[in-house]
């Protein structure tokens, strides 16, 4: 299960960022601070 959620958080992560170059910069913190979020090496919504 800590696999799968560090995965969702690295791609949220690369999602946030690829989507704040685009010029998206709400949408690209909303991602960003909700891989964080989830990754198991942050505060995990999960645990």
């Amino acid at each position: 299960m800590e696999l799968i959620l560090w995965i969702l958080a690295v791609v949220l992560v690369i999602s946030g960022i690829v989507v704040l170059v685009r010029g998206e910069v709400l949408w690209g913190i909303v991602l960003i601070v909700v891989g964080l979020l989830v990754g198991p090496g942050g505060v995990s919504l999960f645990a």
